[in-house]
Parts: C-alpha cells; structure tokens; sequence
C-alpha cells in the first residue's frame, strides 16, 4: 500500500513542478475521496489549501469535513484551511434563473458544484496553486457521476485510476478519521442528503463489477443484470462528460473558400 501511496505522491510533485506551481487547491466535502485527495497533497510537503464550501450544507457533511481538517491541520504543517460560504452567492443566482428554481433541482444541484469549481480556481490562481480533482474510477470514467465544468473542472486527478473500493484501503492507510471512512458516499449537492447509491441504484461495488465485467450475461443473477443495465444506462448517457470536447473539423476544400 505504501508504495502506491509513494507513486502518487511523486506524481503530484513531479506535476508541480512542471507546471511551475507552488501548490495544490482541493475542495473539502467530508467525504472520502477529497480526504484522501488532501491527505495525498499535503504529504507532498507543498502548500495546500484545504477549502469547504458550503451551500446550505447538512450538518453532518459540515461536521465531518470540519474534523478532517483539524486531523489534517495536526499532522501536516504545510496545510492552510479556508472556509468559504457560498450560500448567499447560490440564493443570487436562483433568484437570477429565468425559470422557478424548484421545478430543475437537478440543474440547481450542477450548478452548486459549478459555483464552488469558480471558486476553488480563483483561490488557486490568487495563490499560484493547482486544483486537484477528488474523482475516483467509476465516477470519472465508468458511469460518469460528477458535474461537468463542476468537480469535473480540475488540473489534475490524482485518484482518478483508483476505484472507489481502493479509495477506502488507501483511505485506512493514510488514517483517515474514521468517520469519514464510515459514512455513506454522497455528492453533497442535494438539501436532502441523498446518497449516491440512492441516486445511481447501484453501490460501488457493483458498479466496479459492471465496469469489470466480460462475460456470460446469461449466467448472471437477477441482480446483476440489473446492474449491467443501470451501468450501461449511466455510460452512455454521460458519455459527454468524459470525452473530449467535439470539434467541427473542417475540410480543406472548404478552408480553401477563405
């Protein structure tokens, strides 16, 4: 486990210092994968910014980010912690929306993730740091669970080739408070505190097993075709989210016409 604790670890600082930076920026939500994300950085040594944002945020998210960050603040000497409340800035713009905000939860949702990625890159540039991504596996590249130019909108994932099972050992190695560790995986963008299991209908596991899975589907369970289904369904449809933006190429007959 260390030696792959060490691997990202190199990888962050050799990507520091090509992109002439002096540290990291990572946004801190209680869960999981920005703890582990911040744990990573800060081993580095380099400055990093450890930043919660929240937008009329659950008290039990608040609460768990808070208390990763004194963890954090306790063992690394190098991690500064700031605390952004951007719940006013949200209410502007939902009375802005030309539309009533109650009837497109879900583009309200995208767009708190959109307001705190605008936030994180401004600390980042006032401070010659990076934003780092806190995606993991199946959420960047497997069903595509994230929010375009939102958490999606980063310098560099660190954890994006882990899957989210592995996020949790390298989690428990790293000593991770443990109720961070314990709590469901959320994306912290519903008032209601849905999980992502509640939103996806598949647990990680799961989902790792479809991303995984090459086989007879007529051999599988009840329960895991519907899992093939729900992970399809989700791939495809978020397709968009993990492929380069499409550009109109065009032809040289008609570059000619210039």
């Amino acid at each position: 486990m260390q030696a792959i604790i060490d691997h990202i670890v190199n990888w962050l600082e050799a990507y520091k210092k090509q992109a002439s930076s002096t540290g990291f920026v990572v946004g801190i939500s209680g869960g999981i994968d920005s703890a582990l994300s911040s744990t990573l950085c800060a081993l580095t040594g380099a400055p990093t910014l450890c930043v919660t944002l929240p937008i009329r945020q659950g008290s039990a998210e608040y609460e768990r980010a808070q208390a990763h960050l004194l963890d954090l603040k306790s063992r690394f000497s190098n991690v500064q912690v700031f605390e952004i409340d951007l719940s006013n800035s949200f209410s502007s713009l939902e009375n802005a929306m030309p539309f009533k905000v109650s009837e497109q939860p879900l583009a309200m949702a995208n767009t708190r993730s959109r307001l705190r990625m605008a936030t994180l890159y401004a600390l980042a540039q006032a401070n010659n740091c990076l934003v780092v991504g806190t995606g993991n596996k199946i959420e960047d590249f497997g069903v595509g669970f994230f929010t375009k130019y939102g958490d999606g909108g980063v310098d560099l994932s660190p954890i994006a080739d882990l899957y989210k099972t592995e996020v949790f050992k390298l989690a428990k190695a790293l000593r991770v408070i443990d109720a961070i560790q314990q709590a469901a995986p959320t994306d912290g963008l519903w008032e209601d505190g849905r999980s992502d299991e509640d939103q996806m209908g598949a647990t990680y596991p799961e989902l790792e097993w479809a991303m995984q899975f090459h086989g007879n589907e007529q051999a599988l369970s009840a329960r895991q075709q519907e899992v093939l289904r729900i992970y399809r369904r989700l791939n495809t449809a978020n397709q968009h989210k993990m492929k380069p933006i499409p550009v109109c190429e065009i032809p040289a007959s008609l570059k000619a016409l210039f």
